[in-house]
């Protein structure tokens, strides 16, 4: 990969380009945070060659998601599967409009 193939990639909410540091600066929260809710499985960060965690905007934003629950009072592991909970929950919101969509519209021109 070249480095402006990197750069490209930094716009993609997938692209693991935080290192644990910076997710938990970001997150206002502790590594051990990042790790609990790892071991949790509500997010799985991809390692680095060197086994380093890396983490995705996608995943820096459910683990603030967690942390806003557990901020409130919520157990970690409860807070996790609110979480995982509401994601699933969004996709099948997703799922169900596309297929709404695609029954409302019209249908093209018939073959007669």
């Amino acid at each position: 990969m070249t480095t402006d193939d990197s750069y490209d990639r930094l716009d993609d909410d997938d692209y693991p380009a935080y290192t644990m540091g910076r997710a938990a600066d970001m997150l206002g929260t502790t590594q051990g945070f990042l790790r609990a809710i790892g071991e949790a499985r509500l997010i799985t960060p991809l390692r680095s060659a060197g086994g380093h965690r890396r983490y995705s905007r996608y995943q820096l934003r459910i683990a603030a998601r967690a942390r806003e629950l557990v901020d409130q009072g919520t157990p970690i592991e409860a807070a996790c599967r609110i979480v995982i909970l509401e994601d699933q929950l969004e996709e099948a919101q997703r799922i169900n409009a596309e297929y709404r969509r695609r029954v409302e519209e019209p249908a093209g021109p018939t073959a007669v």
